[in-house]
């Protein structure tokens, strides 16, 4: 009786809200369920609503970001100023201070000082389409 009475209606709460979080956890950001054999890149990438790499290739050599980065696709993006985003894709944190995920990127790409209030890197002032566009080519960077 005191077990049952312990595992009430809050340890069923606990239960439900974590058997929802693990379903959602398995879908795209428009509710998709993600493919199992779909390479967690891919899903990156896919995750970007609206963007489109090779359209955030030709944002980030007009923004001039490889002023500051090296950038493999980019014509002349050598720089030494920040760091290489060689295998971008393949990372877990952004800047080294945020996971690495989608939404999170779209708004390091425009503001990151708005995340991290010391970075080396400025507001860009990117729209909200041309930060995805970005987002989704960084993420075929592996």
């Amino acid at each position: 009786m005191l077990q049952s009475q312990r595992n009430g209606p809050g340890q069923m709460r606990r239960i439900v809200t974590a058997a929802l979080l693990m379903m959602l956890a398995g879908c795209n950001d428009d509710g998709s369920p993600q493919k199992a054999s779909q390479p967690l890149d891919e899903l990156r990438i896919a995750r970007v609503a609206g963007g489109e790499p090779e359209k955030g290739r030709r944002i980030i050599a007009a923004y001039e970001c490889g002023v500051c980065h090296v950038i493999p696709g980019v014509q002349g993006a050598h720089g030494i100023v920040g760091p290489p985003l060689t295998d971008f894709g393949r990372r877990q944190f952004i800047g080294g201070v945020v996971p690495n995920e989608p939404t999170l990127l779209v708004r390091w790409v425009q503001d990151a000082p708005s995340i991290a209030p010391h970075t080396g890197m400025p507001d860009l002032g990117l729209s909200d389409d041309e930060a995805r566009h970005v987002a989704a080519y960084l993420y075929t960077l592996r």
